[in-house]
């Protein structure tokens, strides 16, 4: 019979109202109400006078507790069902993994939580879920996909459940932080905080994603200049060699070898750009993806604490100053030519030419600089020629000006590209040219080398030239140059010297670093009679 009433009666109809629990031990009072036999105790035990907690007739004196008999039985009964019930879901439901939230209920073994509630604070397997879907205070509570530290989501400082956003201060607060410091604020709620950071994340990988693919394209271009390059200097070595095709042809393999080797460098490190910046866009479309993901959950507190770690780890790396640094071929096919410079000397004075004629399309326009002379430079008006006079003018010394060797800068200067210019040299004995860093020293004695930022040549005496390279290197010119051409390729890390009339090299620094801005530098010499001509910066003639 009393399985029979089991069956009609539902569980409900057997909790405690104080303990919410299926009857233990159940006792009736005298109002007909029933209670475990603990609760009801404890219940009179601290409050009197003796009160039913359900109807809340009072007792005269504290009533004697019966044993409800049948109650008992099927209470018991259904506590057994329950029992075995919690059993066969928990052996179904999954066992926590590591990487997983487990139930804040479950002991022992936990269980992979279900839910987390953001009102209780606390995490639960589908077992320990059923109140919060049964019971109708706990379905008010507000549900999310479980996650771990729930108390994250509580303000510090004053315990309460973080559900807005100050976009003032870019941070999480409760309520009672919108009265006290974040008073003034513009504060919202989560879900418009998170719809603001989200499509400002978007709107970051997109501008991300396009400043890659303009990587690409401006690396491209370099890959296409750099191949010109090559193609034209490879028919210009060809012209040569033909002339002398039967004794100059094994030269001529080697130099075109040469150059497409290099040509081929250049598109491999292209190709490794181009690679590393499709995988940077892949990254990014991938982020965007999680993003995208992210908005369709419901837990924008987690979303807006998940911005950090979205932002944690973007791609880092610069591409500002990335570029392709086309290769220079011209040292290739004078070094193939020089191998045979008795018999190809009138074809280098043509290669030298049209080298020249080439380069002459980067001129630059120089202005000297009054600020960085030397006291005793004189400048001309249109700031083109200087010469050292005998009087030490009294100057500003600022950090700028050289205040014992006889320098001078121009105004211009360049940090990347090629540069072109020509110095009038016609008359002198004594000079100094080149290119120099920003940062040099300027004050007292200089001995200047590349090792530190010094890239120059000299005359010193009637017919002595030679390299400021620490340390120096003689050159032996056939003639006596009169205009001199200066040719700067950045990237490259190439400078160098030409004498412009004869069609010549004179010099050239290779393999240079260059990490800052560069000045051209002037040195016309101490004037001893000899050498009071000027240097003087000439317009490059650059027609083809």
């Amino acid at each position: 019979m009393s399985a029979a009433a089991s069956c009609l009666l539902t569980e409900d109809q057997f909790l405690c109202s104080i303990c919410l629990d299926v009857f233990t031990d159940p006792v009736t009072i005298p109002c007909g109400h029933n209670f475990c036999k603990t609760c009801i105790t404890e219940h009179w035990d601290k409050n009197v006078p003796y009160q039913c907690p359900n109807c809340k007739e009072v007792f005269d004196s504290r009533p004697q507790l019966r044993v409800n008999i049948l109650i008992s039985e099927i209470a018991a009964q259904f506590r057994q069902s329950a029992q075995q019930k919690a059993s066969s879901s928990s052996s179904e439901q999954q066992v926590s993994e590591p990487a997983e939230v487990p139930c804040d209920v479950c002991t022992g073994t936990k269980l992979k939580a279900l839910k987390s509630c953001l009102v209780c604070l606390e995490s639960y397997c589908e077992t320990h879920l059923e109140p919060h879907w049964t019971k109708s205070g706990l379905k008010r509570h507000q549900l999310i996909e479980p996650v771990e530290n729930l108390e994250s989501r509580m303000c510090l400082e004053h315990d309460k459940l973080l559900e807005l956003f100050c976009k003032t201060d870019q941070t999480c607060v409760c309520m009672l932080c919108t009265i006290s410091d974040h008073k003034t604020h513009d504060v919202v709620p989560l879900k418009e905080g998170y719809e603001g950071k989200k499509a400002e994340l978007e709107v970051e990988i997109q501008q991300m994603i396009q400043k890659r693919r303009l990587k690409i394209k401006e690396i491209k271009h370099s890959v296409e200049i750099s191949k010109e390059d090559a193609d034209r200097d490879i028919a210009d070595g060809v012209q040569v060699f033909t002339a002398l095709k039967e004794s100059v042809e094994g030269n001529q393999a080697e130099l075109i070898d040469a150059i497409k080797k290099k040509q081929r460098k250049t598109e491999k490190q292209a190709e490794g750009f181009i690679k590393e910046l499709e995988q940077e866009i892949s990254e990014l479309k991938k982020r965007s993806t999680e993003v995208e993901q992210l908005s369709q959950s419901e837990d924008h507190l987690h979303l807006l604490q998940s911005f950090t770690s979205l932002n944690a780890a973007p791609p880092t790396k610069d591409w500002t100053e990335v570029r392709v640094r086309p290769p220079s071929y011209k040292g290739t096919v004078r070094r193939a030519v020089n191998q045979l410079e008795e018999t190809l000397s009138k074809q280098m004075k043509k290669l030298f030419e049209v080298e020249l004629k080439r380069i002459q399309q980067y001129a630059m326009d120089l202005i000297l600089d009054q600020d960085t002379a030397f006291p005793k430079l004189i400048l001309s008006d249109d700031g083109k020629q200087v010469h050292c006079g005998d009087v030490k003018k009294n100057l500003p010394d600022n950090p700028e000006r050289f205040d014992l060797c006889p320098n001078i800068l121009s105004k211009q200067s360049f940090s990347s590209g090629r540069c072109y210019y020509e110095v009038q040299v016609e008359g002198k004995t004594d000079w100094f040219l080149g290119v120099v860093r920003e940062s040099i020293n300027r004050k007292g004695g200089i001995s200047p080398s590349p090792q530190i930022g010094f890239w120059l040549i000299c005359q010193r005496g009637k017919n002595e030239y030679k390299t400021c390279a620490g340390p120096s290197v003689s050159l032996s010119l056939k003639s006596q140059p009169e205009k001199v051409g200066v040719f700067v390729d950045y990237e490259a890390g190439l400078v160098s010297f030409y004498d412009v009339d004869a069609a010549a090299l004179i010099y050239s620094f290779t393999g240079c670093c260059f990490t800052e801005k560069l000045y051209p530098l002037f040195c016309p010499g101490s004037t001893d009679g000899k050498n009071s001509a000027p240097l003087i910066i000439s317009p490059v003639n650059h027609t083809e």
